[in-house]
């Protein structure tokens, strides 16, 4: 009993992570919301549903990429370069310093900041077009992620309930008193 619990709470805490971590870029939430779905089937009378665990682990590592992909689209959608990305991507890091709007402003200003600099063929009204574009690439991400994350948390408290009784009642001891009344004879 005290193995299963522990497991629940491991895979709950795994849960609120990946929801963390899908705001926050230094954890990649998805993944991290996956493990404390794998978290529950590590219970010992749980089913392995290898389907499930291997469509949403699926799942996880694609949005995981595509985090990393969407920002960059965005910038150059907007026309952007490669320099904005950068910027973008350095300064969500370095708006991490500076909660509560930092990792909201930051990708903004690292992109508009990347073209300025780093690309010569780059004016002020074309580096705020393309820091436009990976703020909205980084909010789609984000976005992308989180919703994940949460519906992950969803899946893990459905497959929690739904296997609540395998999971506890069928550990439950039966008293020596009771035991008569099991006896039909």
């Amino acid at each position: 009993m005290v193995l299963e619990i522990t497991l629940i709470i491991l895979g709950f805490i795994f849960c609120i992570v990946g929801i963390i971590g899908s705001i926050l870029p230094v954890l990649p939430g998805p993944p991290i919301s996956w493990i404390g779905l794998l978290m529950l089937y590590l219970i010992p009378d749980m089913q392995m549903d290898y389907t499930f665990l291997g469509i949403t682990l699926g799942i996880a590592l694609l949005i995981f990429a595509m985090d990393y992909v969407v920002p960059i689209l965005g910038t150059k959608y907007f026309g952007g370069s490669k320099a904005g990305a950068y910027g973008s991507t350095i300064g969500l890091v370095l708006g991490l310093f500076f909660p509560p709007l930092g990792f909201l402003i930051g990708p903004f200003l690292g992109a508009f900041f990347g073209e300025i600099i780093f690309n010569a063929n780059s004016n002020s009204r074309h580096a705020f077009k393309s820091a436009i574009g990976s703020f909205i690439g980084f909010l789609a991400g984000t976005f992308m992620k989180v919703l994940v994350a949460v519906i992950f948390m969803g899946l893990f408290f459905y497959k929690l309930i739904g296997h609540w009784e395998m999971i506890f009642y069928s550990k439950i001891p039966i008293p020596l008193h009771h035991a008569s009344e099991l006896c039909f004879l």
